[in-house]
């Protein structure tokens, strides 16, 4: 058989294809059901993906105390887990000049200051 003649199947039904000769798939569904199976076979999607959605859930958290008019806020460390923030879970670390440690939560950070409180931040855009 050649290119042209030959018989194309999509890949999550096995249904017969009609159209471009590149075409993989019937449909959209069989494509987002395919591609999702795949995602799925990986051996350590679950950790990933939860681990993907508590950074998530940490920055939106810090989001959500930051307000978008101001460069600084504070949270104590009960309010923080009430919302759900997860201290384990960080994107990477950033020491100042002086020595200061914040951890972030990708362009949200927190810096630990005494009793249990928290300076919040927000990296700005360069």
């Amino acid at each position: 058989m050649t290119a042209s003649t030959e018989k194309r199947t999509c890949l999550a039904c096995d249904k017969l294809l009609k159209g471009r000769i590149d075409k993989k798939f019937c449909d959209d569904y069989c494509r987002n059901n395919y591609n999702n199976q795949q995602k799925a076979k990986g051996s350590h999607s679950s950790l990933v993906r939860n681990i993907n959605n508590a950074l998530l859930k940490n920055r939106k958290i810090l989001a959500s105390i930051l307000p978008d008019t101001e460069e600084t806020a504070k949270a104590n460390r009960d309010k923080l887990q009430r919302l759900g923030f997860q201290f384990k879970y960080l994107t990477h670390i950033y020491t100042t000049k002086t020595g200061k440690t914040y951890s972030y939560c990708y362009d949200y950070g927190y810096l630990p200051l005494d009793n249990d409180w928290f300076l919040i931040v927000k990296k700005k855009e360069e």
